[in-house]
């Protein structure tokens, strides 16, 4: 995504208690909480009294309401620290950048997605944009956040604060926001206003360490962690606030990741427990946020879950590498997975914008995924139709245009082969769940296989994690990804896909993606509608990693842009909207990044530093012999 009644009696009694102890240093934390709680639902409903009190919207007031919804945004992010960890749902009536939401959390990926409506300061603040702004609809959105916020008070939030066990996860998140969106304007609507509201939200969490110390100094942050982020408040200070001139790149690098790595080891120290959905993918042993085991995605293991020594795993990946080239998954026997997801191409097809279909009639109508990092994704395919690897796997494979396989023809197929039959049958002790050998087996091996190769690092990744430095090109390449080329708030940190903090969920974007570079009309793929049909589902897809993306061309769900050139130019133009095409419900902004011609140079250098250092390994030279005949013609990786 990018750019787009007052209770008088009860707030008597409520501004009577603040000002009992707003300047009463010995607080303790939960009091701390309850003061900062309080101010903002202050501030909040001063905002929509100061609102209620206009007559109508229009150009003498429009700026000092933003004005006013900028200041109380930052009371806002004085709390931030806790509204967004402790209730997530409420958050988005607080601080919601979308009016409407469609993505699938990973908790909810077996449940059909539902409507979630947004409200609070950023819609508000961009509402005053819209043509004919209506008091009343701007007043409820507000009103919408004051009752969200009040709910922070109750005893079922207010209970976490009584332990230290919520602080550290509260923590964390803030951490990796810190990295991936705090800087980058994904939720704040006023650019100027990104970097002063990280300047005072810094400010306010380390007041909170200070409570939190004093309140708990069994599980205290230790001296080593408040002297960094004391010094990170400093640098930040020292910083200018235009945010295209703020150096991401320093404040991840030298404060961001460090701090990352102290509360993940005091996490562990102080045997931390979650009761918490949002910590469902997320690893407590990952010490750096560009670790690739940050977060847990998918289950690359499938059906071999339990599976945890080295033989056994060893012999699943050896069984996995021959299906994934072995044609006999497919109708004809001719075709595998390793036919469109070439190995020397990064697991994709660079030669063509989209494979030829089973029957070398036509082309399929979408571009092939690289399937490296593909795992980092918790909904599947460009239109997210699939939760698991696994099923995934089935989807192509019995796909009539694709493989046009059949699941049980297969399971013969390569039974027949003495060598599959073997390694599945010892399998089987570890799937006690499925006691004889099913299809899941085979699709189970295959995604085991090919996701080991998503586990490299990548040149930028080891800048972040002190092991080498990156040139001034890519630096600067990197802040005008965090800024003002708006990249960062779709394809976020550190996956540089559409998987933000606390990575839960994979998001949709709409772009108005051309059929032709000459834009002489829309791609007629419905994309994320074809799954769930919603207005603002039409022509979305899955926002994908730019990872390697050196190596993957042709970009985009048609394989339409030929070069990075291309699709730079397509951002910085405004998507389809801002070529002219119709597209009522771009998230792209259709206004020109107005990028020149060294920065757009800039950015392919960082783009370029995050192509992974991947060991790949050349296909089998044979295939196991089958006692069907017939099939003993196979080639490894098939024929087209």
């Amino acid at each position: 995504m990018r750019r787009r009644i007052v209770k008088s009696g009860f707030w008597v009694i409520i501004a009577c208690i603040i000002l009992s102890f707003s300047h009463d240093q010995s607080l303790n934390y939960s009091q701390h909480y309850n003061r900062k709680i309080i101010f903002f639902s202050r501030t909040e409903n001063e905002l929509l009294s100061f609102v209620n009190n206009q007559k109508s919207l229009d150009s003498s007031n429009i700026l000092a309401i933003k004005a006013k919804i900028d200041s109380t945004r930052k009371t806002m992010k004085t709390v931030d620290f806790w509204l967004r960890y402790l209730d997530p749902l409420a958050y988005k009536n607080i601080n919601s950048p979308l009016p409407v939401e469609w993505e699938t959390e990973v908790f909810e990926k077996f449940e059909k997605p539902y409507k979630r409506i947004g409200a609070g300061l950023t819609l508000s603040y961009l509402y005053l944009d819209e043509p004919n702004p209506n008091r009343d609809t701007l007043a409820a959105y507000i009103t919408k956040a004051i009752t969200a916020t009040d709910g922070y008070l109750n005893d079922s939030i207010t209970g976490n604060i009584i332990t230290y066990h919520h602080f550290y996860l509260c923590n964390r998140l803030y951490l990796l926001n810190l990295a991936a969106i705090y800087t980058t304007g994904f939720e704040c609507p006023n650019t100027d206003a990104v970097i002063p509201e990280l300047k005072n939200m810094i400010g306010a969490v380390n007041g909170i360490y200070a409570s939190f110390n004093s309140s708990f100094p069994a599980t205290a942050l230790p001296d080593t962690y408040t002297i960094l982020a004391q010094k990170m408040q400093t640098f930040v200070a020292a910083q200018p606030n235009d945010y295209t001139q703020f150096d991401h790149y320093t404040f991840i690098k030298n404060y961001v990741n460090p701090l990352f790595a102290i509360n993940q080891e005091l996490i562990l120290k102080y045997s931390v427990t979650s009761r918490s959905n949002i910590d469902y993918s997320l690893n407590k042993k990952a010490t750096s946020i560009f670790d690739k085991n940050l977060y847990n995605g998918q289950n690359a293991k499938g059906i071999y879950l339990r599976v945890k020594d080295s033989a056994t795993l060893a012999e699943i990946e050896h069984v996995g590498k021959l299906l994934f080239y072995d044609p006999i998954l497919s109708g004809n026997n001719m075709r595998s997975c390793g036919s469109c997801h070439k190995p020397t191409q990064y697991f994709t097809d660079t030669t063509i914008r989209t494979a030829v279909n089973f029957t070398r009639t036509g082309q399929l109508a979408r571009n092939t995924p690289s399937l490296i990092n593909a795992g980092y994704n918790h909904l599947l395919m460009l239109d997210g139709k699939h939760i698991s690897m696994q099923n995934q796997g089935k989807d192509v494979i019995t796909n009539a245009d694709e493989m046009a396989g059949d699941e049980n023809k297969i399971l013969k197929k390569v039974l027949s082969c003495t060598e599959y039959k073997n390694t599945f049958k010892g399998l089987l002790k570890h799937t006690p769940q499925e006691p004889e050998i099913t299809f899941e087996h085979i699709v189970s091996a295959i995604s085991y296989y090919y996701n080991k190769f998503s586990l490299f690092s990548a040149p930028f990744d080891d800048a972040m994690n002190q092991l080498k430095t990156l040139n001034s090109q890519e630096i600067a390449g990197f802040n005008l990804y965090m800024s003002k080329a708006q990249c960062g708030t779709c394809h976020f940190v550190p996956q540089f896909n559409g998987v933000k903090p606390p990575y839960v969920g994979s998001e949709f974007e709409v772009l108005g993606v051309p059929n032709d570079t000459g834009y002489t009309s829309l791609s007629p793929d419905k994309g994320r509608y074809g799954i769930n049909a919603a207005t603002e589902t039409q022509n979305a897809f899955r926002t994908g990693s730019i990872r390697n993306a050196s190596y993957t061309a042709p970009y985009m769900h048609n394989g339409v842009f030929k070069n990075m050139e291309q699709v730079i130019d397509f951002y910085d133009g405004g998507g389809g909207a801002g070529r002219g095409l119709v597209v009522t419900n771009q998230t792209l902004s259709s206004d020109s990044l107005h990028l020149s011609k060294s920065e757009k140079a800039n950015l392919i250098a960082f783009i370029q530093s995050l192509n992974e250092q991947i060991e790949f390994e050349a296909p089998p030279k044979t295939l196991p012999k089958s006692k069907l005949k017939a099939l003993n013609n196979r080639k490894p990786i098939g024929e087209y």
